[in-house]
C-alpha cells in the first residue's frame, strides 16, 4: 500500500501532516507513504522511519487560489505531483488537507472518475451519539452543489459499498435526507431520487429521514444534495462547538459550586467532546474516482491525520474500489449494447 500525501496542504503544515504521517508509519508498517512538498521543511518532523519517502517541490496551491486553474497551472504543486502519482499507479490513494475545490478537480482531472458515475460525491463518516462506537455516513457534502435525481441514487450505491467493505456492515440502511419522513415530501429532485432509491435492488433503502435524527442512527447511509450535505455538515460542526463553550461557560460563570461540579465532571465532558468530534473517524473521501482521494480539516492536528490513514489503510484493504469499478462498469457496458 502506498499512500501520495500532499504534505504542503494545510493551515498546519507540513508539521502536522508529517508528525501524522510518522504516527501512521510507525503502526502500519506494510505500508509506504510519499510526502510530496518542500524537503527542508518536511525532514525536521521525521524520525527515521524507513517507509516514508519524500520528493521534492517548491511549489504547493495556497487556499486562496483558484482550484481548476490552480491544478492546471501549477504542474509541479505537491497535490498535482501526488495526484499523477497514483495516475501513473506509482501510489494507491491520495491524501491532503489542502484546499477542497483543488483535490476535487485533480480526483477528477487527474485520477478520474469511475465509468458509469456520472459526478463522484464527498462522503464523511460522522458519529452516533446515542450509541458508542456506531457511525453513519453522510454523502455528498460539498462536491456537488447542483446535484440530479440519479446522482443522489449513486450516491446511495456508493455510500452502501462503503458501508458494506469498509465498515463491515452487512445490509447497511439507507436514508433519504428530506423535511419529512412521508414518501410525497421534498421538492422535485427528492421526490424523484426518492423513486429510483426505492427501486434499486442493490440497496436497503428505508425512506426518507429528517436531519434532527441524523446524529441518533436512523439510518448507516444517508444521502442528499452537495449543497444541503455541506450546509447540514457545517451545522452540526457549529452545534458541537457550540454546545462545548455554552458548558464551559456555566462552569466558569457560576461560581466555586459550578466549577467543583465542572472538575467531577470533567472526565464525561472530555468523551462527550470525543463522540462528537467526527475527525477520529477519518476524513471526507471523494468517492467515485479510480482510487481513494481523502480530505481532512485544513486546520487539523496531528492525530486527525492518523485517523485519516487508518481509515484509507481501511479502504485499501478492503479493495472497496476495485468493486465499484467492476460494478459501475458493467452496468455501462449493459447500457452501451443495450445502445448499439
Amino acid at each position: 500500500m502506498r499512500i501520495a500525501v500532499d504534505a504542503m496542504g494545510g493551515d498546519n503544515a507540513p508539521k502536522a501532516i508529517v508528525e501524522g504521517v510518522v504516527l501512521a508509519a510507525k503502526e502500519f508498517k506494510e505500508m509506504e507513504f510519499i510526502l510530496y512538498g518542500n524537503e527542508t521543511a518536511i525532514k525536521q518532523y521525521l524520525t527515521g522511519e524507513p517507509n516514508i519517502k519524500i520528493v521534492h517541490t517548491d511549489e504547493k496551491i495556497n487556499s486562496e487560489d483558484d482550484p481548476v486553474r490552480s491544478v492546471r497551472r501549477k504542474k509541479n504543486a505537491s497535490m498535482v505531483l501526488a495526484a499523477q502519482a497514483v495516475k501513473n499507479k506509482e501510489a494507491d490513494a491520495l491524501f491532503s488537507a489542502g484546499n477542497t475545490g483543488a483535490l476535487l478537480t485533480a480526483g477528477l482531472l487527474i485520477i478520474g472518475r469511475i465509468k458509469g458515475i456520472d459526478r463522484p460525491g464527498l462522503l464523511v463518516t460522522m458519529p452516533v451519539i446515542t450509541e458508542a462506537e456506531k457511525t453513519f455516513n453522510l454523502m455528498d457534502v460539498g462536491a456537488n452543489a447542483d446535484t440530479k435525481p440519479e446522482n443522489i441514487h449513486q450516491y446511495a450505491i456508493l455510500g452502501s459499498e462503503y458501508a458494506k467493505f469498509v465498515q463491515g456492515i452487512s445490509n447497511p440502511t439507507v436514508g433519504l435526507l428530506n423535511n419529512g419522513t412521508e414518501e410525497n415530501k421534498g421538492n422535485d429532485i427528492t421526490k424523484r431520487a426518492h423513486q429510483l432509491l426505492k427501486a434499486e435492488p442493490s440497496i436497503n433503502f428505508i425512506g426518507n429521514v429528517e436531519a434532527r435524527e441524523l446524529l441518533s442512527g436512523v439510518a448507516d447511509v444517508v444521502v442528499t444534495d452537495g449543497y444541503t450535505g455541506n450546509a447540514v455538515l457545517k451545522t452540526i460542526e457549529g452545534t458541537a462547538l457550540s454546545m462545548m463553550q455554552l458548558l464551559k461557560k456555566a462552569v466558569y460563570d457560576n461560581g466555586p459550586k459550578a466549577k467543583v461540579g465542572g472538575l467531577l465532571l470533567k472526565d464525561s465532558l472530555s468523551g462527550m467532546k470525543d463522540v462528537l468530534d467526527y475527525s477520529k473517524h477519518g476524513g471526507s473521501v471523494l468517492f467515485g474516482v479510480k482510487a481513494p482521494v481523502v480530505k481532512t480539516h485544513g486546520s487539523t492536528g496531528k492525530e486527525a491525520v492518523y485517523y485519516t490513514i487508518k481509515q484509507i489503510h481501511e479502504m485499501l484493504a478492503s479493495k472497496v474500489i476495485d468493486d465499484l469499478v467492476n460494478q459501475f462498469e458493467a452496468k455501462q457496458a449493459d447500457l452501451d449494447n443495450l445502445e448499439g
